[in-house]
């Protein structure tokens, strides 16, 4: 019995250090489908760290960030321990599609303006080498990322859903920001 109840102790503090780690500090995310073709390809695996959503860290122009699309309504800390893959498996909802990989374009203060087939930041056009062809976008008028928001684009611009579509996404949404493979082997 004194056996069984150590296997429990130490399983359990597995479950709750995994869920921590997750929750908090790095998780990995699968891209579903090719709005940020050609640098990340469909059902491509990514390591996220948490610290920016933990911390409410600002992203950096160009960095790749999860979003939460849901951007109409307010996120919870119940919200972070559902998307937890392993709680997501335990519950069904691992087909979750409302986490976006993404682009930062824009921070809060930033002016964007789409004309010429490109995007404009505060008047500069944008140098972007990493889209996958000529953006076919074009908008009236100029657009002013709030306070405590970001502007998020797809890499291939002309097939993505992204802050064109569903507005700014608060810092709060930004799930956290992609790192290198922490598991890939030198070659």
């Amino acid at each position: 019995m004194k056996e069984i109840m150590g296997w429990i102790r130490s399983i359990a503090f597995a479950v709750v250090f995994a869920l921590v780690l997750g929750i908090f500090v790095f998780q990995p995310y699968k891209v579903d489908g090719h709005s940020m073709d050609p640098t990340l390809q469909d059902q491509q695996r990514i390591y996220v760290s948490k610290l920016p959503h933990t911390f409410s860290y600002l992203p950096d122009y160009g960095e790749i960030v999860v979003i939460d699309s849901r951007v109409e309504r307010e996120r919870s800390f119940l919200d972070d321990v559902l998307s937890h893959p392993l709680v997501a498996l335990l519950t069904g909802t691992a087909e979750d599609h409302s986490m976006y990989v993404k682009r930062v374009i824009g921070r809060p203060g930033d002016v964007l303006e789409f004309k010429n087939n490109q995007v404009y930041r505060n008047g500069e056009a944008l140098e972007e080498p990493y889209i996958k062809e000529t953006m076919q976008y074009v908008a009236d008028g100029k657009w002013k990322v709030p306070a405590d928001h970001i502007f998020v684009m797809g890499d291939n611009r002309n097939h993505s859903t992204d802050s064109r579509d569903i507005g700014f996404i608060p810092l709060d949404h930004i799930m956290g920001t992609m790192i290198e493979n922490p598991f890939k082997t030198q070659e």
